[in-house]
């Protein structure tokens, strides 16, 4: 094939999160002399991916998409995929990429009703816990069993991710391929301004120990136990002060707890930083309380920068981190362990220093580049799949 592979890529917002970078990093990576890229997207409130402006430097078409929200409306959602029907009506296309369980359904839908010869799905993690009650759980549950026989390949940027999704049913160990999600490190690469210069704005002293946290606030993310493990850690470690990095839509409530539990005072709400680098330089302790998580791109980039950190053993995380070694791993729900966690880096400089040293030597290896490759070589391959089937997996009714 001469021509440029016409490509659609599909996902519900993007936002600042690690499923919208991965998409944008992606679409950015890909060569614009081999591949022809269109993005559909929903309304994205908050701030947007800076690497957006990147993939559009590149030639890739952004195409808005009103009605391609992420909660479930079923309203929305039927005009969301028509509205998808008829951008592939409008030209031939040879790849399909969808992106997060929303997207990924109506998009796979309308792929495969207009038999789009490559279908590609990337769930970036699944919604089988932590984030619905049991009756939707298991409506997205039967959906995503459904969706996967209307892709060709499916990719998990874990091991945990895809074993998790062959658990539960969802594609065939065929269909599987793991791609890690890649992290641009060349934003993290210059820093702008003293880390003392930055706590100081943030309004730390230079005796606090400033455990940070990035993303958005939800209660997946775990902030709330990460609120009470503060709380209980200032008696020992009364230095102890908590940096939330993003906004969302459970940031009252973790105002309001913190203010219930006494520790309001020692703890910053920074919403979005553009400054990631120079904020994660100026954090003692990085901590990821998820609930679920397909990988954790701010892990990524904290671990990059040399941060002990402290994660929970959720989704792909123990990847990324063994206990002891690149990192310390907790229970997720359990605010007491996650407390005792980060006390004991509190109280051991020497210990901090080797795992952030063994935790940046780990990062090296989740770059965007391996990823593009990895990525580019799958799309050559089923770019020459002819009909419904494909690796075994075959696309149904």
């Amino acid at each position: 094939m001469n021509r440029r592979l016409r490509m659609l890529h599909v996902i519900t917002r993007l936002d600042r999160g690690g499923s919208a970078e991965n998409t944008l990093l992606t679409v950015a990576g890909l060569d614009p002399a081999r591949y022809d890229i269109t993005v559909a997207v929903g309304p994205t409130e908050g701030e947007r991916s800076p690497t957006e402006q990147e993939a559009r430097r590149r030639g890739v078409r952004f195409v808005d998409m009103p009605h391609l929200v992420r909660a479930p409306r079923p309203a929305s959602d039927l005009r969301a995929a028509g509205a998808l029907r008829q951008l592939l009506r409008d030209q031939p296309w040879d790849l399909v990429h969808t992106h997060t369980s929303k997207a990924g359904i109506l998009g796979r839908w309308a792929a495969h009703r207009h038999r789009v010869p490559g279908i590609v799905h990337t769930p970036h993690g699944h919604v089988f816990y932590g984030y619905h009650g049991r009756v939707a759980t298991q409506a997205f549950l039967q959906l995503e069993r459904r969706a996967a026989r209307w892709c060709h390949r499916l990719v998990a940027l874990t091991a945990a991710d895809r074993d998790d999704h062959l658990r539960f049913g969802v594609g065939t160990s065929s269909q599987w391929h793991v791609i890690h999600s890649g992290v641009d490190f060349t934003p993290l690469n210059d820093t702008a301004n003293d880390p003392v210069a930055v706590r100081a704005a943030l309004g730390f002293a230079t005796q606090d120990l400033v455990i940070g946290t990035l993303g958005r606030l939800a209660p997946v993310k775990g902030q709330e136990d990460l609120v009470r493990a503060l709380a209980n850690m200032l008696p020992a470690v009364p230095a102890a002060r908590l940096l939330l990095v993003g906004d969302g839509e459970h940031e009252s409530v973790l105002r309001r707890l913190a203010a219930d539990l006494g520790v309001l005072a020692q703890t910053v709400f920074a919403g979005w930083r553009q400054d990631v680098g120079d904020v994660l330089r100026a954090v003692d302790i990085f901590a990821l309380p998820s609930h679920n998580e397909g990988m954790g791109k701010a892990l990524v980039e904290a671990m990059y920068l040399g941060r002990p950190v402290v994660a929970t053993n959720v989704g792909g995380i123990p990847e990324l981190i063994s206990d002891g070694i690149e990192g310390l791993l907790v229970p997720p729900r359990d605010s007491a362990l996650l407390a005792a966690a980060l006390q004991r880096l509190a109280g051991d400089a020497d210990l901090r220093i080797r795992l952030g040293n063994r935790a940046a030597t780990k990062a090296k290896a989740y770059g965007s580049e391996p990823m593009s490759r990895k990525l580019s070589a799958l799309y050559e391959d089923l770019a020459g799949v002819d009909g419904a089937t494909e690796g075994g997996a075959t696309v149904a009714t």
